[in-house]
């Protein structure tokens, strides 16, 4: 017998490969086969009639039970839809090291009773559920307000999809957020929930592997985007929390939107997708509104919620600052206000390190990366400069490396430098810093339950601190540059920003104290953006938004690609980029905007630029991928041109 597989390893031609077996094998089997002079993993995809040539054997099959058929085809999608290798897109689906012969252990995954205890639903929450239900289409997009109680839809339509003897995917977009969520579901349905994350180890992504594959009963799998590709049988449901997080979207190869494929997945299985968000992508959004399938959930879950006091405080006007050049006056009373009252403040600023931009005072000569050639990052508890870019580190040199002047001067500020002058301003507070610079076991999500219980009094940190979180003990939030992303050579610059203060702000209000304070500081605050996210009105901004997007021709209206072009010299990166940009031009089909350098224009491998192409076709930008030189790097669909 002869079998179609898709190996998991790269080769010289991508593709399916033709093999033979003594046994009958089935589709979605894992099966271990020669390539070249070794040998790899692959997945079975079809039987076919003897071939006119000679074939290698199988040499052997890891599990009677094949995967299930959705993740077979998905593979196969995101090779088709992204002109991503083959290979890659399988290897996205297999655990590493599935080839290994793992000591069988209990994991603590399933554990604890099954409870099905009744979720209760407000009357909005009600009129919610039922539109959803009604909402024609694969694919439904819930908008609720923070607060509004989305998690107990999710719950609702969970108990559903497991009474009917189906198994759900919950994804999330930060493994800070996975606990919370796992902790609720647990709540309810025991141990039929499943929690799949980075931080396991290969061994225990592995043996959570075998068990969701072999499982009989229907299971609840959550977390971030990889959980998407869990072996479950009779997947009935996919439900995406905040889905307009960007963490959804992977960068490295091959790269992939979840949110896409979750839906290529529902409407291959014929179930339903439901994407939640507060501030939806603005592309989902438009997409949903136009088919109907848009559930709009504006009441907070609590009626004892209470509507938050915003102040937005103009950064310019520096009479605002009389005690401290970084938090206004009128928030540093609040924060003392919570100190003596045993609340919990919370202070965001997108940006980590102590400062963004170390320069010579007199020759001007800016410290960047040797190896992105980007600004090096102060971080003044280590005295180092590292680059947020490649994880380089240096010293911070004693003198100007161009001219030898000893005055080196540190601007702007990031979240070590607010933690050090909060601990200056406040020397008895808890001061906690949240952000990518966590050391292993001090993030938020490993002390979740210390911060949720009072034992930090102030929370400083970037985005990590503005999702998703439920505090009882929050009563103030302090933005400390709300306009910090907007000048942003990006597209999407503006809604990100929208976002992020509106989940920010969303931390505060949601009915645990009477207290609820917003304090946004921003160089702009006359900005659009800064009012609509402060009236957290989503719907006027996203009219604004796609009134400016329909005028640039940008996503919704247009389909979006990214060309990199990288050389030695710049000379060289030049001349190429000015002939693909004239071959290009001759396609009406196309949108083609002016070359530009690449956010990280010089790196290791020389002088990189870009060329954004538009089109009202996705097909045209297929097309045109197909005649580009193989080593220009493609980004098709990408979030935002950064």
């Amino acid at each position: 017998m002869y079998y179609e597989v898709m190996p998991a390893k790269r080769y010289g031609r991508e593709g399916v490969l033709t093999y033979e077996s003594d046994d009958s094998l089935l589709l979605g089997q894992i099966v271990e086969i020669p390539l070249g002079r070794g040998k790899c993993v692959g997945i079975i995809t079809k039987k076919v009639a003897q071939p006119d040539f000679a074939c290698k054997k199988i040499l052997k099959v890891f599990y009677s039970k094949p995967l299930p058929k959705h993740l077979v085809r998905v593979a196969e999608f995101i090779a088709e839809y992204y002109k991503a290798p083959l290979s890659s897109a399988v290897g996205l689906i297999l655990p590493n090291g599935v080839e290994k012969q793992r000591r069988k252990k209990k994991t603590e995954q399933m554990f604890g009773t099954e409870q099905m205890p009744e979720i209760a639903l407000n009357q909005a929450q009600k009129n919610a559920l039922e539109s959803l239900q009604k909402a024609p289409g694969a694919t439904k997009l819930l908008c609720g307000v923070t607060g509004s109680g989305k998690t107990n839809i999710y719950l609702k339509r969970a108990h559903s999809a497991l009474s009917g003897q189906k198994s759900v995917i919950l994804l999330v977009p930060e493994i800070a957020l996975t606990g919370q969520l796992v902790r609720v579901f647990r709540e309810f349905f025991g141990k039929k929930v499943v929690m799949i994350h980075s931080k396991q180890t290969e061994a225990e992504r592995h043996l959570i592997f075998e068990e969701v594959l072999n499982a009989e009963e229907p299971l609840v799998v959550i977390g971030p985007r990889s959980a998407l590709f869990a072996p479950l049988k009779d997947l009935g449901l996919i439900i995406i929390d905040e889905e307009h997080e960007s963490s959804y979207y992977q960068e490295n190869a091959p790269k992939y939107s979840a949110i896409r494929v979750a839906s290529f997945i529902a409407r291959e299985l014929g179930i339903e997708l439901l994407l939640g968000s507060a501030t939806p992508a603005i592309e989902d959004y438009y997409l949903a509104s136009r088919s109907d399938s848009l559930v709009i959930l504006s009441e907070k879950a609590k009626e004892e919620a209470v509507k938050p006091e915003i102040k937005i405080i103009d950064f310019k006007n520096r009479d605002n600052f009389s005690k401290n050049r970084y938090f206004s006056t009128e928030l540093i009373k609040s924060i003392r206000e919570n100190l003596e009252k045993g609340y919990q403040t919370l202070i965001f600023h997108n940006r980590r390190g102590s400062s963004p931009l170390t320069i010579c005072e007199e020759c001007g000569e800016e410290i960047v990366c040797p190896n992105c050639y980007l600004p090096l990052t102060l971080h003044a508890d280590s005295y180092e400069l590292v680059c947020h870019t490649c994880d380089y580190h240096m010293r911070v040199p004693m003198t100007c490396p161009k001219c030898g002047h000893p005055g080196l001067i540190h601007k702007g500020f990031g979240t070590k430098l607010l933690e050090s002058e909060l601990k200056q301003l406040f020397p008895k507070a808890r001061v906690k810093r949240f952000d990518a610079d966590n050391k292993k076991g001090e993030g938020l999500d490993d002390l979740y339950d210390e911060v949720k219980n009072g034992a930090v009094d102030i929370l400083v940190g970037t985005q990590t601190v503005a999702k998703g979180l439920d505090l009882p003990k929050l009563a103030t939030v302090g933005v400390v540059q709300a306009d910090a992303g907007l000048s942003l050579p990006d597209y999407a610059a503006e809604e990100r920003v929208f976002q992020l203060i509106t989940q920010v702000i969303g931390r505060v209000g949601r009915g645990h104290l009477k207290k609820a304070e917003v304090f946004i500081q921003s160089f702009r605050p006359e900005h659009p953006v800064i009012k609509y996210a402060v009236d957290e009105d989503y719907l006027g901004f996203s009219s604004y938004l796609l009134g400016q997007r329909q005028k640039a021709k940008f996503p919704p209206f247009t389909f979006v690609m990214k060309l990199e072009i990288a050389m030695k010299t710049e000379a060289v990166v030049l001349k190429k980029v000015r002939e693909t940009v004239a071959a290009l031009q001759k396609d009406g089909r196309l949108i083609v905007s002016p070359p530009m350098p690449a956010f990280h224009e010089r790196t290791a491998r020389g002088y990189t630029w870009q060329i954004i192409i538009r089109s009202r076709s996705r097909k045209a930008l297929l097309e045109v991928c197909e005649g580009l030189d193989p080593n220009f790097h493609v980004s098709l669909d990408p979030p935002g041109l950064l």
